[in-house]
């Protein structure tokens, strides 16, 4: 029997702290609400479950099991934009983590158990409030009384207004518009701000100071904040909770969500390779290697995505009324497939134990950065922006060497295609990684974002062009595919050569891009 499949929502709400004898406000003054529909009463009772170093409440997720209401069961709420994804599974084993809940914030909490750290108790009055079209929101009365299970926790009591919007208005403008009102209306009937952001963080109060700090937030090595170290050391934390924060959209298969994992994952292991020699280790190129794999993972399904996004733009474009429906059912059907295919893989690497180990390496570097030696006897007498201009002069230097190969062999048509549209790509990766370490930079105070911007402008402008030799290299495994059924190979010889006139397009005004990340790069020197 198949696993019960998560229920989501998307929770916008605005809590609001209140005294024990403010009295109700008529609710049916606010902007849109016509009527009270109806009112329950509920006795509701949570455990909220955590790592021993709090690693989901540092990263403001919940994960609690609850009894009582209408929603009895496991919830997770994680942040997403100005409020919150809510997934819910039922309480069949209210003795363990569902493990599709687990899986929402493996990347976090890895292999460490969960446990109780609190438990909230809530009397809540529930009113559901109605407009013309229906249900607008629901308003809450609580009066709660919670315990923190942490070492020095207390036992505290406070009440609490709570309205949130419904699943028609969650995320709307309308809805914005509602919860903005509401605030300032039950603020006048006698509410005021919280000081705390949630139940649980109030519950926990003093005691979450007792608990540990997870590795990537310890820091066994205190960095000078304007060493060249630490302008590394924080863009690649930055690079750290960006893998982790998309590690469960990418799950959720959200839009962009697999190709900005990628992202994530190759700046880091270019600033790693880039400012090699201030940070140094056998760790580092360890730590490389698996970031590489990690991307090339995801880069299978990214360009399926990519391609699968061409394929039905051609076929859309397409006025000659030559693509046969065979040809055309294989051309919008099968990189679907293989996406579906490529983002399986892309989960089965995000529960394995060797993306967790790559996870933990990277926090155990936060923890104890391999600053090397000589980096620090240079920051001794150079400036920090010094070092890293050296470093970004290296790169600069490579993207140079690999567009004289690019100016010199492009048009020799003696060359393989292929050999001449690699030089391109060698191009475009040099750029992605100057401008990554150029991004870097700019917190050492170096004024590099020009450069970072030509550099993103050419990367860009070569990312199309070879877009279009990815998807004209599918093309031609479909050609092969078809032939070998016997079908009419026309429609894809067609799009082949559409594609390789969008390459040839995507050059244009290469060697002005190039002239720009040139001239941003002479603007830089400290």
């Amino acid at each position: 029997m198949a696993a019960q499949a998560p229920e989501q929502f998307l929770e916008v709400e605005v809590k609001l702290a209140v005294d024990e004898g403010t009295g109700m406000p008529d609710l049916t003054q606010l902007p849109g609400v016509e009527e009270i529909e109806g009112m329950r009463e509920h006795n509701l009772s949570a455990v909220y479950y955590d790592t021993e170093d709090l690693r989901l409440t540092r990263s403001k997720i919940t994960l609690r099991r609850r009894t009582g209401g209408a929603d009895d069961g496991w919830h997770i709420k994680l942040p997403k934009g100005e409020g919150r994804n809510e997934v819910r599974m039922p309480l069949d084993d209210p003795t363990a983590v569902p493990e599709a809940l687990r899986a929402q914030v493996r990347a976090i909490v890895r292999n460490e158990p969960l446990q109780p750290i609190a438990q909230v108790d809530n009397r809540r009055v529930e009113i559901t409030l109605a407009g013309a079209e229906g249900t607008v929101a629901e308003f809450c009365d609580d009066h709660v009384t919670a315990w923190s299970l942490l070492p020095g926790g207390e036992r505290t009591s406070w009440r609490e207004w709570e309205l949130e919007l419904s699943e028609a208005l969650a995320g709307t403008d309308e809805g914005n518009a509602l919860i903005n009102q509401a605030t300032s209306f039950l603020i006048s009937a006698g509410a005021r701000k919280s000081s705390s952001p949630s139940k649980l963080a109030t519950a926990l109060g003093d005691s979450l100071k007792t608990a540990p700090l997870p590795p990537h937030l310890q820091s066994e090595q205190s960095l000078d904040d304007d060493s060249a170290a630490a302008t590394v050391v924080a863009s690649l934390r930055n690079q750290r909770d960006a893998i982790v924060g998309w590690d469960p959209r990418v799950r959720a298969d959200e839009a962009d969500s697999v190709h900005q994992m990628r992202v994530s994952t190759r700046e880091m292991r270019s600033l790693l390779e880039t400012f090699e020699g201030i940070l140094e280790g056998e760790q580092l190129a360890s730590l490389e290697d698996e970031l590489k794999y990690a991307a090339g993972v995801l880069g299978e399904a990214r360009d399926a995505e990519v391609v699968e996004e061409r394929f039905t733009e051609l076929l859309d474009s397409d006025e000659s009324g030559l693509v046969d429906d065979a040809a055309r059912t294989h051309i919008a059907g099968d990189m679907r497939a293989d996406y579906n295919a490529a983002h399986e893989k892309i989960v089965a690497m995000l529960d394995s134990e060797r993306f967790m180990a790559l996870l933990d390496a990277i926090d155990a570097l936060l923890a104890e950065p391999p600053v090397a030696l000589s980096a620090g006897k240079k920051d001794e007498e150079k400036q920090s922006a010094e070092v890293l201009y050296d470093h970004l002069e290296r790169g600069y230097k490579k993207l140079k060497k690999r567009h004289d190969k690019v100016v010199e062999f492009y048009d020799d048509t003696t060359l393989p295609l292929h050999e001449r549209e690699n030089y391109v790509h060698d191009v475009r990766k040099a750029a992605k990684k100057l401008r990554y370490s150029a991004n870097a930079a700019q917190g050492a105070g170096l004024k590099a974002e020009r450069l970072a911007k030509a550099c993103k402008a050419l990367q860009s402008q070569l990312g199309d062009f070879q877009d279009a030799v990815t998807s004209r290299d599918r093309i031609e495994r479909l050609a092969d595919e078809a032939r070998g059924r016997g079908e009419d190979t026309f429609a894809y010889g067609m799009l082949y050569q559409r594609e390789l006139d969008r390459g040839e397009q995507a050059l244009s005004g290469y060697d002005d891009a190039v002239r720009e990340v040139r001239k941003a790069f002479k603007k830089i020197k400290p």
